[in-house]
């Protein structure tokens, strides 16, 4: 009986780890504009409510990708607490997210925007993948911080290099592509 209970435990801590990963592959997806990893974190006919797009997880992220490469310089998305029941092959995800956004406005002026929410997620297990199935965006918290005062290069300077970019030039992909199975 007790290996019975151990290979439970040790089956709800490797599903637990594979939601967390889904997680951050939807965090790189979205800071990165890396199409391949948002399409990774949702489920073909999943659904997402997000903000002022609701509909399909199909339709959010090709909306999010054009919107992104039109007006977004950069975001980082940081999740912290996570919350995960698990109930056989669906989970009850509730992840709080704290995102620094350098955008443009309406008007086409550079700004910076902090928000603080939580991701409301159904995930699903299927052929033993997690993956999120049915999204809500919960906003807790905006500030506009309004506009910045100076370039990334110049913000950063000669010293702090490199600065993070986007999918295929972030150093991060240079990394992955080096890794020898």
């Amino acid at each position: 009986m007790q290996d019975q209970e151990l290979s439970r435990q040790v089956a709800e801590l490797m599903d637990r780890e594979a939601i967390r990963e889904c997680m951050n592959r939807y965090c790189r997806g979205i800071d990165r504009q890396d199409e391949a990893a948002l399409r990774g974190a949702y489920w073909p006919d999943a659904t997402d409510r997000h903000g002022p797009y609701q509909g399909s997880a199909t339709g959010f992220i090709d909306w999010a990708l054009k919107k992104l490469a039109a007006d977004s310089e950069r975001s980082i998305h940081n999740i912290t607490n996570m919350s995960i029941t698990l109930a056989g092959t669906q989970a009850g995800v509730e992840t709080y997210f704290l995102a620094l956004q350098r955008d443009r406005d309406p008007q086409g002026v550079a700004r910076e925007v902090f928000l603080a929410g939580r991701y409301v997620d159904r995930f699903e297990k299927r052929g033993g993948e997690w993956r999120i199935a049915a999204r809500t965006v919960v906003y807790d918290w905006l500030r506009d911080l309004g506009a910045p005062g100076v370039t990334e290069a110049e913000h950063f300077g000669a010293v702090r290099q490199p600065l993070g970019s986007l999918y295929g030039s972030d150093p991060v992909y240079a990394l992955l592509a080096s890794l020898k199975p």
